[in-house]
């Protein structure tokens, strides 16, 4: 076993118990720093594919902004871990299930598809540096899973804003109404004021004031 297939190994291994630490640890900042160390791994992973973009990307964006930003979250909110866990374990069952069945579709998939007896494809070698290369790949011949990416990414940002939202009043958070918005007069929008007898007005009230 070579140097390189040993640093596979072990950045994988890694990977995973970090991921199962993620999922299983109590205190929130420790699965932030267990995330931040999957991150890490992922990062010497696409180094051994000779992808220094993405390891660059993947730790100056997730790592250096994105945990940094939740870190910060984490800490400055007073989140009650004891009431958010209960009920944890009462979904276990179903998770086995889930977890039983993506593990056997995957196991068929892998023993039953010879990938050396698959036709390839010939690529033309392409110039450029890993960069150029990336993004010359991703608006071209993945554009439309890119896109689909994109359009996943936020409804999960808008299913983590209901899910905040949930079980609290809307009277306690700024919720614009259409209603109001499309029936607004211009009158309560915008109000003409003469500065001119505004000031004389002002200027009545301090001689008032004076006598």
């Amino acid at each position: 076993m070579n140097l390189q297939l040993s640093l596979f190994y072990l950045l994988s291994t890694v990977i995973l118990l970090s991921a199962l630490r993620v999922i299983t640890v109590r205190n929130p900042v420790h699965a932030v720093l267990f995330l931040v160390l999957i991150f890490f791994s992922s990062a010497g992973l696409w180094l051994m594919l000779q992808a220094e973009f993405l390891a660059i990307v993947l730790l100056l964006v997730y790592v250096g902004a994105v945990m940094v930003f939740f870190l910060f979250v984490i800490m400055m909110l007073d989140i009650k871990i004891d009431k958010i866990r209960q009920g944890f374990w009462r979904y276990t069952p179903l998770a086995l299930l889930v977890f039983a069945i993506m593990a056997i579709e995957l196991l068929l998939f892998l023993t039953q598809v010879d990938f050396l007896s698959l036709p390839t494809t010939q690529v033309s070698p392409m110039t450029g540096s890993n960069t150029e290369i990336l993004g010359e790949q991703i608006y071209t011949a993945y554009l439309l899973p890119f896109e689909l990416a994109a359009i996943l990414l936020v409804l999960a940002i808008v299913a983590a804003i209901m899910l905040t939202m949930q079980g609290r009043r809307l009277e306690s958070h700024h919720v614009i109404s259409v209603n109001q918005q499309i029936n607004v007069n211009k009158k309560d929008r915008m109000r003409i004021v003469n500065l001119q007898q505004k000031n004389t007005t002002h200027t009545h009230n301090k001689k008032d004031e004076s006598c």
